[in-house]
């Protein structure tokens, strides 16, 4: 049975630090039309030096909790969704949640969940199934999910093959089981994996890179992919991913207003959208403008297409990815 959850506020933080393909030439062996014809990509954003997930994270959840007219203190769970958190311990979530000012010293809510959560580029879809699951338990719940990434802390400026591909950003929304201030509604959503594919993207750094103090960084502490194995993976999981959930609620692409794939290739991006069958004028792409800011990429689509008059609220949305484990996933707001 699914439960009614409703997005009610969205929001994105964008680092004002821009690296362009004419940038990334000084670095590495490439060029601004190697770049572009591969990967659709011009230019992505960088933190800079002693701004993390966590602040990108903390604006955008400021700017979603703004316009769904709900304080910090009303915000029951925060979820996180990233693949390069702040630490691997404290929860990115957890910071967020100070940064929020949420604290139980002095008499105040401590009552808050706060959980980060892995599942690389799919992150936000698996969240919206993670908030709609809260939501469906408890009617008084308010659900702060955010995407935060800072992949260029995990990038390897000295391999083109992968250092072109990435950026930085944040977005988050808010959710609730109840219509106030509601955005979209979230009919449905599907999540998937396969584990047998989890070394077709990696980033080192946890406890299978053993380390002592004074070591090296080795090239395992960055990430590594395995481009075309990825891409074909990511067109068919993707597009059967789509129909599997429009299927299961008896609609029709033709009835679509929107489709929002994950951005991480043009490439990608094209060829999803040809084996569905979809015009160019239904599928949204930014990624020239950020590269691929992994879980972060469907929520800052959301708010460049509603920028730009593409998407408006009670539209029919579909969202969906695809990230290392290999995961993958679509959400419908219907």
């Amino acid at each position: 049975m699914n439960h009614p959850c409703y997005i009610c506020g969205l929001g994105t933080f964008i680092p004002p630090r821009v690296m362009t393909n004419h940038d990334l030439e000084k670095l590495v062996e490439t060029s601004d039309e190697w770049i572009t014809t591969r990967t659709g990509i011009k230019e992505r954003h960088i933190l800079d030096e002693g701004v993390n997930p966590s602040d990108c994270g903390v604006e955008a959840a400021r700017a979603a909790l703004a316009e769904a007219g709900v304080s910090p203190e009303e915000v029951t769970h925060i979820f996180v969704a990233t693949c390069t958190p702040d630490y691997l311990c404290p929860s990115t979530a957890c910071v967020i949640a100070g940064k929020l000012g949420l604290s139980a010293q002095d008499g105040r809510r401590g009552d808050v969940m706060c959980l980060d959560f892995n599942a690389a580029c799919t992150g936000f879809v698996y969240g919206l199934e993670l908030a709609r699951a809260i939501a469906g338990t408890h009617d008084d719940a308010v659900v702060l999910l955010v995407a935060a990434e800072g992949l260029s802390r995990r990038t390897n400026f000295s391999d083109r093959t992968t250092c072109v591909l990435f950026g930085d950003a944040a977005g988050a929304v808010v959710l609730r089981s109840c219509g106030k201030n509601a955005l979209w509604r979230l009919s449905d959503v599907v999540c998937s994996s396969d584990g047998s594919l989890h070394e077709l993207i990696q980033i080192g750094g946890g406890a299978a890179c053993s380390m002592r103090e004074g070591d090296p960084v080795g090239a395992d502490w960055f990430i590594s992919m395995q481009g075309m194995a990825v891409f074909k993976h990511a067109v068919r999981s993707m597009a059967e991913e789509s129909l599997r959930i429009l299927e299961r609620n008896g609609m029709s692409l033709a009835e679509l207003d929107l489709f929002i794939p994950h951005q991480a290739n043009l490439r990608i991006i094209k060829a999803v959208g040809e084996r569905l069958g979809l015009d160019e004028g239904h599928v949204f792409a930014n990624v020239q403008h950020y590269g691929n800011t992994s879980a972060a990429t469907l929520p800052v689509a959301m708010e460049d297409a509603r920028r730009t008059g593409r998407l408006k609220p009670g539209m029919k949305v579909l969202l969906t990815s695809f990230g290392g484990g290999m995961t993958w996933g679509s959400a419908l707001l219907a």
